[in-house]
């Protein structure tokens, strides 16, 4: 017995220690990374690259799996990287972060990455453009990627070259070689006799390869992965070589702008005239935080797509809304007819909101028929902000405005942050109910009221977990031990995300401090897990939800509707 207590005491402060290490790395790579923006440019080879490098085998994050190994390529790292960089970086040797500079006016075509809404352009051969119009969050995620990226490719280097002063390539590099150049048609054996090569070069079984090599490609570009791990060790060789250093600069403008607000400023202004134009600027007002469709579908879609008299939630009905676009189309197309008004943002934050007015909507078809809603209130909808980028839309939008000579003050009654986060004491698609937000690196803690509790998600499918939540200043950056450190100890999280803490230091700060709104308010916090970054095959690079996340966002949407519509209830006056 004493045995074991002294062995979960080593094992306790052995995993302390390796968090306390952990969190020092953060830190400091985020000050690394600071100082870098602000001095304008870096040498991923040179002595600052290799310190961020440094630090993040140091932290040796989850996602990025076996990027420590030196003869091992991480296939499912490189996928989540590459699917939020733009196609074509692993050819760039040259990285520029731009602010938003009017690429668009020239013969550039964008270059959108598959999971991120940013515009990235190919300037030529050997430079990518990287339009950051975020905030620092969007920066340092960039970076991270960016490191993973060039530690990825010098391993590639290393293991396709002989490293002698001429950097012979193996074998295993000029078949590579062959494929990419595609002077030569390849059979499917042939194909298969490449495939193995690459494997035997990355480290990785062919198994591993095949699937890999199906994953990355389509069928334009079949050959995708051959010729991204060719263009890695190509553009890592010409670095170790000098005849082509990397490089990645940061635009002056963007150092300019980046902490001032500049996009936030502009999306919030736009919000405001549209709601003073439409004369709803004086009702009181709900905001929610969320996607573009699960407000839209609960109010709208039976009526749209002619369901009628809905018993109960028609979770079905939402998940072929979320398969088909005829469907999405067709809700779209109704909800604007009955009012709906869609701001396509085009300010730059890459937030498009849905204004809704309750007074204008028949909610007899809905699953809130049953609340006999009276009001006049409305609904003002925006899309996912990205870490620190919640704090400057939050603050702007609920800052006190003025038109035509008058100023005022933002009506809001609630505020409502639904989104995806990484669980800790759960699986993918549990639902988070945070009762603090705690800020991962500093002092910094928000405690607040939920309105949401963790009753209000009784289900026989989905579990649902309630406390503290870590909002972290990067997902890619966390690993084992310090979340296991987060869940263990007297923290007691249940998830992390990148916002929260952000969104409720506007809120705090526009009700408490500067009073630019009523104190009064109500808060609604709910995630649903998108991962779990402790449990192996789990992670953020394991791939999405699909179809699985359609319960638990609608079971959420459907809760934070219900307290809305419950605030404006109809008063039934007592029988004389």
């Amino acid at each position: 017995m004493k045995r074991d207590f002294v062995y979960l005491c080593e094992i306790y402060f052995m995993t302390n220690s390796r968090a306390r290490e952990t969190t020092e790395a953060i830190e400091r790579l985020y000050i690394s990374m600071r100082h870098l923006f602000y001095r304008g440019f870096f040498k991923p080879a040179g002595v600052s690259g290799e310190s961020i490098r440094s630090l993040l085998k140091t932290i040796n994050p989850e996602i990025y799996g076996t990027m420590n190994i030196p003869n091992k390529l991480e296939l499912d790292g490189l996928m989540y990287v590459l699917d939020r960089l733009p196609e074509g970086i692993e050819e760039c040797a040259f990285i520029h972060l731009t602010s938003d500079e009017g690429f668009d006016k020239g013969s550039f075509e964008p270059i959108v990455p598959k999971k991120r809404r940013r515009n990235c352009y190919r300037i030529d051969e050997h430079q990518m453009n990287i339009e950051v119009l975020l905030g620092r969050s969007e920066i340092y995620d960039i970076l991270t990627h960016l490191t993973f990226l060039f530690i990825e490719a010098d391993k590639v280097r290393n293991l396709a070259f002989i490293q002698d002063e001429n950097w012979k390539p193996t074998r295993a590099f000029k078949i590579i070689e062959e494929v990419v150049k595609g002077e030569k048609k390849f059979s499917r054996r042939e194909k298969e006799v490449a495939l193995i090569h690459l494997s035997s070069l990355i480290g990785r079984t062919f198994d591993e390869t095949l699937n890999a090599y199906n994953t990355f490609g389509d069928d334009k570009n079949p050959d995708r992965l051959f010729k991204i791990i060719y263009n890695l060790g190509k553009v890592s060789l010409e670095d170790a070589k000098q005849t082509r250093e990397r490089e990645i600069h940061f635009s002056a403008i963007l150092k300019e702008r980046v902490g001032h607000h500049y996009f936030g400023e502009k999306w919030a202004n736009k919000v405001k005239e549209v709601l003073f134009e439409n004369d709803l600027h004086m009702r009181p007002l709900h905001i929610i935080s969320a996607n573009m469709h699960s407000v839209k579908n609960m109010l709208y879609a039976n009526d749209a797509l002619k369901k009628k008299d809905p018993k109960e939630v028609d979770y079905k009905l939402y998940g072929d809304i979320s398969d088909k676009k005829e469907l999405r189309d067709k809700v779209s197309k109704y909800a604007i007819e009955e009012g709906l008004i869609y701001i396509n943002d085009k300010s730059g934050s890459n937030i498009d909101v849905q204004i809704i007015d309750l007074s204008k909507t028949n909610l007899k078809n809905t699953p809130f028929g049953h609340i006999k809603y009276g009001g006049d209130d409305v609904i003002m909808v925006f899309d996912y902000a990205f870490g620190e980028q919640a704090y400057e839309v939050m603050d702007e939008l609920l800052r006190p405005f003025e038109q035509k000579g008058e100023v005022y003050m933002m009506k809001v009654k609630s505020v409502s942050i639904m989104g995806k986060a990484g669980i800790l004491a759960g699986g993918k698609g549990d639902i988070m109910i945070p009762t603090s937000h705690i800020f991962e690196g500093t002092a910094d803690n928000y405690p607040f009221e939920n309105a949401l509790k963790l009753d209000d998600f009784v289900d026989d499918e989905l579990k649902a977990y309630e406390g503290p939540m870590i909002t972290v200043l990067g997902t890619s950056l966390q690993n084992r031990d310090i979340l296991s450190y987060f869940m263990n100890t007297s923290w007691k999280a249940i998830g992390l995300e990148m916002e929260g803490a952000h969104y409720q230091k506007a809120i705090q700060v526009a009700s408490k401090i500067r009073h630019h709104i009523a104190p009064d308010l109500f808060v609604c916090y709910a995630y649903y897990a998108s991962d779990n970054p402790l449990e192996t095959g789990s992670t953020l690079s394991s791939g999405g939800l699909g179809l699985t996340g359609v319960k638990p966002t609608y079971l959420i949407t459907l809760r934070i509707l219900e307290k809305i519509l419950q605030s404006g209830k109809k008063e039934i006056s007592p029988k004389k």
